[in-house]
């Protein structure tokens, strides 16, 4: 699938390198092969981790706060940033040793966890695994659980409408919010990217965004500025967004986002959009959820203990505005 003859090479669409592969080549993304004249997804069952996390930690806020969620990866990416946090899976080949699960695994594992929603897809960049996403995707949706891609959006349309077929919600990874930081940094392109964000919007599935905040890179106030208003414009005010700390990693050494810098950010993009949070940094403010009506205390989160005390049914217990669409009842989790 997503697949056409270029000449003597074929064209993989999946994503918007559209690499032409002559037989026996790989794409960018380094897992999706020219095999006889068809492309051959080669981490099919391929499995680099999985565990049950919290599913704030994807992070989703506003999707099941306070479940978990039965979380899988596996090798390879379509971009080349040199900060990712993941490298040793998206930059790296497929160990001899890797762990092979069918998708009927997958489903045992997901119906027997705790408290779980269900399947993410997540570590490395799940765009790429279309063939196997899909198959997972289907068996847990037919078991009545729910699916979650967390991506960099840079994915065709076509392929993505294909995706909204079975995946119930999303973090996209908004890298930044000017083209040159993607040239330079990542190998892909910020457009292809939005117009994911703006097909995700409108499809109704559930949306939120994560930006990690690297120093002298993408921290400007003009630029959360712009990102915040182009999110509460096109996407809506309450698609929640993410400002999440950097780490030097992978082939970058630049000390850690200060924390100032995450609160400055915050106060600006809180001027237009009602959820902005701050991630992989703790005790700052940035961690709660509350009412955008009355500004009462929804959520409150210490690390990944959640305690959902001013919320019924995902309703403000105040005044009753919806603040959780998808929303089971758990006081607490841990």
């Amino acid at each position: 699938m997503f697949q056409r003859k270029s000449g003597e090479k074929i064209e993989c669409y999946l994503c918007p390198h559209n690499c032409k592969l002559s037989e026996g080549k790989t794409g960018i993304c380094g897992v999706r092969k020219n095999s006889s004249g068809k492309i051959e997804l080669l981490t099919y069952g391929i499995i680099s981790g999985f565990a049950l996390d919290p599913v704030e930690k994807k992070p989703l806020y506003h999707y099941y706060p306070g479940m978990n969620i039965f979380s899988i990866g596996s090798y390879g990416c379509n971009m080349r940033c040199d900060f990712c946090q993941n490298f040793n899976i998206s930059q790296s080949s497929i160990p001899p040793n890797a762990r092979y699960m069918t998708p009927d695994e997958i489903l045992k594992y997901s119906l027997s966890s705790h408290k779980n929603i269900g399947v993410a897809f997540t570590y490395n960049e799940p765009a790429i695994w279309y063939e196997y996403v899909k198959d997972v995707a289907l068996k847990i949706k037919e078991a009545g659980q729910n699916t979650v891609m967390v991506t960099n959006g840079f994915v065709s349309s076509e392929a993505l409408k294909e995706y909204l077929k079975f995946i119930d919600a999303f973090n996209v990874d908004l890298k930044a919010f000017n083209n040159d930081f993607y040239k330079r940094f990542t190998g892909a392109s910020l457009e292809p990217v939005k117009e994911s964000l703006k097909i995700i919007a409108r499809s109704g599935r559930h949306l939120e965004i994560t930006t990690l905040i690297i120093p002298g890179r993408n921290d400007s106030d003009k630029e959360m500025e712009s990102e915040a208003e182009w999110i509460a414009g096109e996407l809506g005010q309450e698609v929640p967004l993410h400002l999440s700390r950097y780490f030097p990693m992978y082939k970058r050494d630049d000390p850690p986002t200060p924390a100032n810098t995450l609160i400055r950010l915050y106060e600006i993009a809180h001027k237009h959009l009602s959820y902005v949070y701050i991630g992989n940094v703790g005790n700052i403010t940035g961690q709660n959820t509350y009412c955008s009506r009355c500004n009462n205390l929804i959520t409150k989160r210490e690390g990944y203990y959640i305690t959902n005390s001013g919320t019924k049914n995902g309703l403000c217990s105040v005044c009753g505005k919806e603040i959780y669409k998808y929303f089971i009842t758990f006081p607490s989790s841990r």
